[in-house]
């Protein structure tokens, strides 16, 4: 898309609305980290140091709705990229995610959720060359935005409907901290892990290496890849360190997540030699297991697990933390048994104005795309075992 720059469609309303493309995004930076910290819903892939080295590699088609208010305050940044879908020419306004962003609630100013909603649903609905229908990707359906957005929808009248639905292990354990772990962690399975740990601390003393700094998080991150790359993401081709443009963005953002003290990289050592690693960001106070590797040499004792373990009790003792995101596949084999609160996400595809289509007709088309993907998921897994 150009650059749009738009007023929206009444002349005294108290908001404007703006397009851009995302990598023109840089000089309005600080206007977005000082609405970063006031969202109603946290969002770090949503964050300028995130987002803006993630845009080079995942975002070269996208750019971002912004709404201001008329003293210059940003108070909504909802990144978009127009796709077609359904073999028709049908063009679908997508909310922006991709592998290494799995979260797309946008960031909404908490004092104004419902108004900047409903401005930039109007600007969308009569925007010159947006699409008449929008998917927004992995959205939670309960909270702060679902409710906001479920409310501006409701009094629009406007058709919509959700897709996808799957649940991912949260850690968010509320007032309940103490003795979280072992409520989730059966008796049995305890004294199992305990001798697994015994097992790793025969090849050498453990200990737990925590990168905060800026000045640590370079090399903690190579340690990072590093194993990942040694395991079975390097066996199929798709560690980030056989990417040379995803390797460099993954270290800018961490970079630049550092700087701004939202990221931790915690390693299991054996004898000094990393055997996992997990690299957590953070914003406001919510945080995201972004990524985790292990050295698969070790793998009968579990390092990837004995890591979490200590993660996971050093998270519950933050009390500026209010949730954890495991960024995990649903039902997940090893994070759903130690978080047991779940987030629930959903794709909403929404009718922004009348299509030539009816809007059934679309959803059922959605509805066979999605099954038609899964099925040739099922097939090359099949195929690959």
């Amino acid at each position: 898309m150009n650059v749009v720059t738009a007023i929206t469609a009444q002349a005294i309303a108290p908001f404007r609305v703006e397009w851009r493309p995302l990598a023109q995004l840089g000089p309005i930076a600080a206007a977005w980290r000082a609405l970063a910290a006031c969202a109603l819903e946290p969002n770090v892939f949503y964050e300028p140091a995130f987002a803006l080295a993630a845009a080079p590699v995942f975002g070269a088609d996208a750019g971002a709705a912004l709404v201001w208010s008329h003293s210059q305050q940003l108070l909504g940044f909802f990144p978009l990229r127009t796709e077609r879908r359904y073999g028709l020419p049908v063009p679908v306004l997508t909310g922006w995610t991709h592998p290494y962003a799995p979260l797309g609630v946008p960031l909404v100013d908490r004092g104004e959720g419902e108004a900047v909603i409903a401005t930039w649903l109007d600007h969308m609905a009569c925007g010159a060359g947006f699409p008449a229908l929008m998917l927004l990707a992995l959205v939670p359906e309960t909270g702060p935005f679902a409710n906001a957005l479920a409310a501006v929808l409701a009094r629009r009248h406007a058709a919509s409907a959700t897709f996808g639905h799957h649940c991912r292990a949260l850690l968010a354990a509320g007032a309940r901290r103490d003795g979280y772990v072992e409520r989730a962690i059966g008796a049995k399975k305890r004294k199992e892990l305990r001798r697994q740990r015994n097992r790793l601390a025969d090849a050498g003393r453990l200990h737990i290496a925590a990168a905060r700094e800026p000045s640590e998080i370079a090399g903690a991150l190579a340690d990072f890849l590093a194993l990942e790359a040694a395991g079975w993401k390097g066996r199929a081709g798709t560690a980030a360190a056989k990417s040379e443009s995803i390797r460099r963005f993954m270290e800018s953002a961490v970079r630049d997540l550092a700087h701004e003290g939202n990221v931790r990289i915690n390693r299991l050592c054996v004898a000094g030699r990393p055997v996992a690693a997990a690299v957590t960001l953070r914003s406001g106070g919510a945080a995201w297991t972004w990524k985790i590797a292990y050295d698969e040499s070790f793998a009968r004792a579990s390092p990837g697990v004995q890591l979490m373990l200590d993660m996971t009790e050093g998270l519950l003792a933050d009390t500026t933390l209010a949730q954890a995101d495991s960024c995990a596949t649903a039902d997940h084999p090893m994070i759903d048994h130690l978080w047991r609160e779940r987030l629930a996400l959903s794709d909403r595809l929404i009718a922004l104005r009348p299509t030539a289509l009816p809007f059934g007709f679309l959803c059922r088309l959605e509805a066979l795309r999605r099954g038609a993907i899964a099925m040739a998921k099922t097939l090359r897994d099949r195929l690959r075992g």
